[in-house]
């Protein structure tokens, strides 16, 4: 699981608290800090917006915490 965030992004620090109190193990990706995974962002889901969650061939761009619960959900990803 890939979650692509930016530093001062309040609903990135949002998706990184859900996924760490329930236990989600993710690789964190800092796009401003790192222009190769920015660049990967931008050709996996088409746009630049964060967060952005990856997992396998699903992907999840631009939400926020219900969004992200009601992904996990759908599709029985658990920690």
């Amino acid at each position: 699981m890939i979650l692509y965030v930016k530093i001062g992004c309040p609903w990135c620090r949002l998706a990184e608290a859900y996924l760490d109190e329930r236990g989600y193990k993710y690789q964190r990706l800092d796009v401003r800090r790192d222009p190769e995974a920015f660049q990967e962002l931008k050709r996996t889901s088409g746009q630049s917006y964060t967060p952005t969650l990856v997992f396998e061939n699903l992907l999840l761009a631009d939400f926020g915490p219900d969004e992200l619960e009601d992904f996990l959900k759908q599709h029985n990803i658990l920690p």
